[in-house]
């Protein structure tokens, strides 16, 4: 079992911040976090470029590359594989695991379960060590039968994928069928409201991601700083000094 492998413990989730860019990763690993993740939404608005879109996957492995130096695990969304050929996908995970990413999340957008599966499995045929999250998006775009997402789930995992994610899940009655049909951690997403961390452990859940919401509270974040300065407000939050970021942040040579 590797180490993000380990971080994984059903009852005990492993919650993962999804970052975007370098900064954020820094701030939060130093933190303590152990592991982060990195949102597809995040880094290809950065890139002003549709969500997951395959002219993001250059900037995916860059930054990836670049957050592999920080003192945290790295899992990198790689949406879906950026290509439809299983083999290029697999050329792909083999990359990033030799530059020292741990692990990957790969969605089927609702599509044809047996191409993803042979993503899946040439994944793990070419990067053997890297954690390979199988997402299905059956109750993100329009599927919420949790049978679906069973089925789906279970031909991944015979794929040979080491997790499954079924973002939009959260019936608990449905969270603990997913739980107890597959051999292998379940990730779901924080829905605010909808779900609690310690609601989820509660249910078996070994992993939480935070998805696009660290990006999207950012922005949120900037609005109300720019709107406090032009109306004379007081500041949102108290942010990290200019010192301390620098701080973060690799020295120039």
């Amino acid at each position: 079992m590797t180490a993000f492998a380990a971080l994984h413990v059903p009852g005990s989730p492993l919650l993962l911040p999804n970052v975007w860019e370098f900064g954020s990763a820094a701030f939060l690993a130093a933190q303590g976090f152990p592991a982060l993740g990195t949102t597809s939404l995040g880094v290809s608005a950065v890139e002003g470029e549709p969500d997951g879109a395959p002219s993001s996957k250059d900037a995916t492995v860059r930054l990836a590359r670049r957050l592999t130096g920080l003192d945290a695990l790295i899992s990198v969304d790689l949406a879906d594989g950026f290509s439809d050929d299983p083999g290029e996908v697999g050329a792909l995970a083999a990359e990033l695991a030799e530059a020292g990413v741990a692990g990957v999340n790969l969605e089927d957008v609702l599509g044809d379960p047996g191409r993803h599966a042979a993503k899946i499995a040439a994944a793990k045929e070419h990067a053997p060590g890297l954690f390979v999250n199988a997402r299905t998006d059956t109750h993100w775009l329009g599927d919420p039968r949790i049978e679906a997402a069973i089925e789906r789930s279970l031909s991944y995992v015979d794929a040979g994928a080491d997790g499954v994610f079924v973002p939009g899940l959260a019936d608990p009655s449905d969270v603990e069928r997913l739980v107890k049909a597959v051999e292998v951690p379940v990730n779901l997403l924080f829905l605010p409201g909808k779900v609690t961390v310690a609601g989820l452990a509660g249910l078996g859940v070994a992993r939480v991601s935070l998805g696009s919401l660290p990006y999207r509270m950012a922005l949120a974040a900037t609005l109300r700083t720019v709107e406090a300065v032009r109306d004379g407000g007081e500041l949102p939050l108290t942010p990290p000094s200019y010192a301390d970021v620098a701080a973060l942040l690799p020295e120039s040579h």
